[in-house]
């Protein structure tokens, strides 16, 4: 159906995404179309559902798009059906179904009449006229001579049936609790019944606008990209119901018919310079190029049409319009809250709600329903911005996205290895990276595992980071990069670009990122993580950190720590709930040798912690030990594998073990051995764990309580951490050793001038 030549009424279905979907077109027309208000256009609806009986949703066409979901359509067939029974099958308006009694036929042919035409316009009315027509039926049968009587009970048996169907459809069933106070011609009713979703023209995402009348609202908060582009997000519970609403409501669909009509002309012009491939390798600046013809092209159109556009409008709707062309939709509008880590899209896309994970109240059901069109536009967008390719042979994707500061994993999959088409997995990283003190915060970890950590990071040891799938342990790796000496030169290689690497490259990190090809794909022009780790070693003396151990790139990575090629911090994330667990896959599933697993000296494990209710979970590191040298063929038989802090679950965080406390950790006097003044001198090599740790619970302490939580991101640690060891070295050369109780005195002095000193 062409738009622009179709006459208002006409409609057209079309098969989209595993559903037929009937398109009825009002643009021109002098009102906004509603079912609810309107009974010509209900009726209109009715009689293209009568030839078009298998469609699941009707979606009114004018400058907005309005959407009848499955639900309502049901129930608009039902009725087209019951029409299309009455005059076809039925014969309603036949002789032999009115009666043969020559005196009643012209009345009941109009009773009945009356009725069939008032069916498509205004059930709720048709049912009360059947009800009332039945009544008089029923009186007259009454008063008439005997001679009549059988030929009434005949018509007053057909009105009782059709007032039966009648009231057996979902139509009369849900308008049952208003009907007491129902006015012939109110409807009012179909208001409450019937509420299209509202889909902008230039999208064809829909967006159940309306809240649920049976959910309570939970929360509500802004979300915005800039000053201009805010949306409003409101949590909702039902009562019966486990998971969350996520409810929010962008820009784009609070927009004026004018501001619709603006964005609906422009994107038609624009889809016609979409851009290249090759300008998509720098996404950022292709959009704001399209931003700046956005705002140019809109302004343009605006003065031609008349209409008045501000300055603040004009930038809200060139930004609405670079998601709706070269961006990624309602995609973006998710990304934009901070509160959410992950957004799914399940297969059948179009049929499926997207869900989300909430940082305060975890999985969410969200109003927002996928089109086909959209996701197979996304696709496209990510095979171009990754290079990879995304097609029967290749059915996955895994690649990233950029928006400014927002940054997110994403893993699409298609058929045949999704049967119901494509589906996306997306993971929101912060925006800025996660910090140790941060995660104290969080309860992700307490003080003193912190200041382990950031002792072992000094210490230059090979350590890996497991856990389940969304445990955190990506994040803290990205913190503990942050805990090593900007001086050092950093190696990262990844195949999904997560660490937070452009973040450390602003805070003068001396640090190289090498994008390595996908376990998962067979061939592509990308080299191998394992050739990846061994050119690394070819870069010179440096820390090495592998985003994820997946595949054959871990021989290589136990290669170069056999062979001593690196003297600095080794570590990387693996998946694995225990110590063990990482043995195994590291030795059976990678094919690592046994004794070259040795080479790993710590392994941190992250895992979720449930409530006793199943209905949360919070992320928490549960383990940390070392791995020792002394076994030969299993670790956890040989007593390979010592905890140096354990999880208490009663006290919801981690305890150093007697092993840590006494002194027995053979990876911590490996450490102390090289330092002078430490060799031989457990307090001394204690004390500095400590004061780490005190200082990494100051600077919690002192953002609540001056409400600066500036000073718990990446900047500030830094900051911190360059003041610690400055402040540590002078009182190591003035004493012979960095005491816990002079550093902390002299650092805390620094902490306060800093924060008094200046806004962080």
């Amino acid at each position: 159906m062409a738009e622009q030549e179709a006459k208002i009424g006409s409609y057209e279905s079309k098969r989209e995404g595993g559903e037929d979907i009937l398109y009825i077109n009002y643009l021109g027309a002098p009102f906004v179309p509603n079912i609810a208000d309107l009974p010509d256009v209900m009726a209109k609806t009715i009689d293209a559902l009568i030839e078009n009986p298998n469609v699941s949703r009707v979606v009114f066409v004018q400058q907005k798009n309005y959407n009848y979901n499955l639900e309502e359509t049901s129930m608009l067939l039902e009725i087209a059906q019951l029409y299309n029974y009455f005059s076809k099958q039925e014969r309603l308006l036949s002789r032999e179904k009115i009666g043969g009694v020559e005196q009643f036929f012209p009345q009941r042919y109009n009773e009945l009449f009356t009725f069939i035409m008032m069916l498509k316009q205004d059930p709720l009315a048709a049912y009360f006229e059947m009800k009332k027509i039945l009544i008089n039926a029923r009186i007259l049968l009454d008063n008439i001579g005997t001679r009549y009587k059988i030929d009434q009970a005949g018509y007053i048996s057909l009105i009782e049936r059709i007032v039966s169907l009648l009231e057996n459809t979902v139509l009369i069933q849900k308008a049952m609790p208003w009907l007491s106070d129902y006015r012939k011609g109110d409807r009012e009713i179909y208001g409450r019944i019937f509420s299209p979703d509202v889909i902008p023209n230039f999208t064809f995402t829909r967006l159940i606008s309306d809240l649920p009348e049976d959910a309570e609202i939970v929360d509500q908060y802004e979300i915005s990209g800039d000053g201009y582009d805010v949306s409003l997000v409101t949590i909702l519970k039902k009562i019966d119901e486990s998971k969350l609403i996520y409810h929010v409501i962008p820009p784009e669909n609070t927009l004026s018919e004018d501001h619709s009509d603006l964005l609906n002309t422009a994107r038609k012009v624009l889809i016609e310079h979409q851009p290249k491939a090759e300008e998509f390798t720098d996404t950022e600046r292709t959009r704001q190029v399209f931003f700046n013809i956005s705002k140019d092209l809109l302004q343009d159109l605006s003065q031609s049409k008349k209409i008045n556009v501000n300055y603040s409008d004009l930038n809200k709707l060139a930004t609405i319009l670079v998601r709706h062309t070269i961006g990624f939709g309602l995609i973006e509008v998710l990304l934009q809250d901070k509160k959410l880590q992950d957004i799914s899209l399940n297969a059948p896309i179009s049929m499926t709600p997207i869900f989300v994970r909430h940082q305060d109240y975890d999985e969410c059901i969200s109003n927002i329903l996928p089109s086909q069109e959209d996701t197979d536009s996304w696709a496209a967008k990510f095979r171009l911005v990754s290079g990879r390719p995304l097609d029967e042979a290749n059915p996955i994707l895994d690649t990233q996205l950029e928006i400014g500061k927002i940054r997110a994993r994403i893993a699409i999959i298609q058929r045949p290895l999704s049967p119901d088409g494509l589906a996306y997995a997306i993971r929101r990283h912060r925006e800025e990276p996660w910090t140790l003190p941060l995660f104290v915060q969080n309860k992700m970890m307490n003080s003193f595992t912190a200041g382990l950590m950031s002792f072992l990071i000094d210490g230059s040891r090979t350590m890996l980071i497991a856990g389940t799938r969304s445990s955190g342990k990506t994040s803290i790796l990205g913190s503990l990069m942050l805990e090593i000496i900007p001086k050092y030169r950093i190696i990262v290689i990844e195949d999904s670009l997560e660490l937070p690497v452009e973040s450390l490259k602003d805070l003068k990190y001396d640090i190289l990122r090498m994008k390595v090809r996908s376990a998962l794909l067979k061939t592509t022009t990308e080299v191998s993580a394992d050739d990846g780790i061994r050119t690394s070693l070819r870069l010179g003396d440096s820390c090495l950190i592998i985003g994820e151990v997946r595949s054959l790139e871990a021989q290589a990575l136990y290669e170069a720590m056999r062979v001593g090629a690196l003297a600095n911090v080794v570590a990387g994330t693996i998946h694995g709930a225990s110590p063990y667990a990482v043995f195994d896959r590291v030795v059976n599933d990678l094919n690592v040798p046994t004794t070259s697993f040795k080479a790993t000296d710590i392994i941190a494990v992250a895992n979720p912690i449930k409530t006793p209710d199943g209905l949360h979970q919070f992320k928490r590191l549960v383990q940390l030990s070392e791995v020792r040298k002394e076994w030969n063929k299993d670790p956890l038989d040989e007593k390979g594998f010592v905890d140096l802090l354990k999880y208490n679950v009663e006290k919801d965080e981690l305890e150093p073990t007697e092993d840590l406390i006494n002194g027995d950790s053979e990876i911590v006097k490996d450490i102390a051995s090289n330092v002078k003044g430490w060799a031989g001198n457990w307090d001394a090599v204690y004390d500095n764990i400590l004061l780490r740790a005190k200082i990494k619970q100051e600077i919690v302490d002192v953002a609540e309580k001056t409400k600066n939580y500036k000073i718990l991101e990446a900047g500030f640690n830094t900051e911190a951490n360059h003041a610690f060891h400055r402040i540590s070295d002078e009182i190591r050369e003035e004493i012979g050793l960095p005491l816990g109780e002079r550093v902390f005195s002299d650092w805390q002095k620094w902490l306060n001038q800093k924060v008094k000193g200046k806004k962080i």
